[in-house]
């Protein structure tokens, strides 16, 4: 008979990174200014955070969590199906249902059980999901919990998606396709238009994870399937608290008669402590401020862009991407904690990421950038990476350092912003997005979507 925690001894990993001197996670951080951290007394950039529109220091968003807690207290003590329910809870779900164009919304104490209450809610015997195989483990987990039959499909890989729901045309129970909006690590787009089009096609509910894409992306902030011109054809959106609202939690929206379905029988809601009212006032607050602060929307693309653009120049691949997230790919597992650890010791903080988070050989340095931002911080990252690639040789030695760019005000000048493979000035735009033409989905790496024209009456 084996011993149960012989495996914990065999775990050399940690010791191993630890003697090299890179090993880099769980890094306690003292203080913290939203842009900036302190780390062991050092203070860095902070180049690693999903605060996109950089509002867990906005004024509003504290001062609302201060009342709350004065209000009704540090926490709820209770789960949302007995005693943890807060007015707070249902002011924020009606909230959340009227700003995301649903009829309904209902709010899970993280983003990860709502993944799991969702789809182990809804997914049962003879049910199929289908699953993006670079999709968040809060999904796979989901699909793992739910009764239901699993099937994979390859990483945007719509024809392998095709194949998979034909080969089960015939089956007697539901169907439900699930994607992240934006995927958390590369940061590249989920093909909604065709996932849509297939779904009509072959019967299936469509399931968008826009954690990533709420406050980023499409003209009012809703998401991936805003910015596709989608949305009256996406079923369900799940969204998270811990990124652009600035707190902790999760919410999903949909038809009222499956969100009431899914408030009755998603365990993990069901048997989970409610969110804190602080948290969930701030939730609020990040919403008030999202939907009368648009610039910020606009602002974190620019400086995504700005960033995307200067590590290309440099020499870096940046992947396919046109969110927030701008990834550094390495390949290479020690070599990209090394990159880390020369990031870290410049004063820049970023996340390194290896398998099972990507695919074995496919490591990366992970960046995501903020509305607030500074050109000047943002300079100092791309000089932080420059002499970085160049002591570790994964940028060519002849080369010259790079000179300073000039730091005209954004979105002053002309900033050219790549979004996919296309470049346009940053005035025209920001010109087009005010005017409703939301141009960033013209450079996306997939075709606009047929129902393009016809967005007003998407999502009503």
């Amino acid at each position: 008979m084996g011993d149960l925690f012989e495996k914990c001894g065999r775990f050399t990993t940690v010791r191993d990174l630890l003697a090299a001197g890179v090993y880099p996670y769980f890094r306690a951080i003292g203080e913290s200014e939203a842009t900036q951290v302190v780390i062991e007394g050092r203070r860095l950039i902070m180049a690693g955070s999903n605060n996109y529109l950089g509002l867990t220091h906005h004024p509003h968003v504290l001062e609302a969590a201060r009342k709350a807690i004065q209000r009704f207290g540090s926490g709820c003590t209770g789960s949302r199906f007995l005693n943890g329910t807060l007015s707070l809870h249902e002011e924020l779900e009606a909230r959340l249902a009227k700003f995301m164009r649903r009829e309904a919304a209902l709010v899970f104490s993280t983003g990860f059980q709502t993944n799991l209450g969702i789809i182990s809610a809804l997914v049962g015997r003879n049910d199929v999901v289908y699953c993006d195989g670079e999709n968040h483990a809060s999904i796979i987990d989901g699909c793992r919990l739910s009764f239901g039959e699993v099937k994979k499909f390859k990483h945007n890989d719509m024809e392998h998606l095709e194949r998979l729901l034909a080969e089960g045309e015939n089956g007697e129970g539901g169907r439900l396709i699930v994607v992240d909006g934006v995927f958390s690590m590369l940061g590249d787009l989920a093909d909604l238009p065709r996932i849509c089009s297939l779904a009509r096609r072959y019967g299936a509910r469509v399931l968008v994870d826009e954690a990533h894409s709420i406050g980023v992306l499409g003209e009012n902030g809703r998401g991936s399937a805003e910015h596709f011109g989608v949305e009256g054809r996406v079923d369900l959106v799940m969204g998270t608290f811990s990124k652009t609202f600035a707190s902790i939690g999760g919410f999903v929206a949909g038809p009222e008669e499956v969100i009431d379905y899914i408030k009755h029988h998603a365990r993990s809601m069901i048997f989970s402590a409610s969110i804190p009212p602080a948290s969930t006032a701030a939730v609020i607050a990040a919403l008030d401020v999202l939907e009368r602060e648009p610039a910020r929307r606009v602002r974190v693309m620019q400086n995504a862009e700005f960033m995307r653009e200067g590590l290309r120049e440099l020499g870096f691949e940046t992947g396919p991407g046109v969110s927030a997230i701008v990834p550094i790919l390495v390949g290479e597992r020690m070599a990209t904690f090394r990159l880390w650890r020369e990031l870290f010791d410049e004063g820049v903080f970023t996340n390194p990421v290896t398998s099972p988070a990507v695919p074995p050989g496919k490591d990366l340095i992970r960046t995501s950038y903020m509305a607030s931002h500074t050109p000047d911080q943002l300079e100092s990252v791309l000089e932080a990476f420059e002499r970085a690639g160049r002591r570790l040789g994964i940028l060519s030695p002849r080369a010259v350092l790079r000179p300073a760019r000039p730091r005209a005000k954004r979105p002053g000048g002309r900033l050219e912003a790549t979004l996919g493979r296309a470049k346009i000035s940053w005035s025209r735009w920001l010109e087009t997005w005010k005017n409703g033409a939301s141009r960033f989905r013209d450079f996306t790496v997939f075709p606009r979507s047929p129902s393009r024209g016809r967005r007003g009456r998407d999502g009503r």
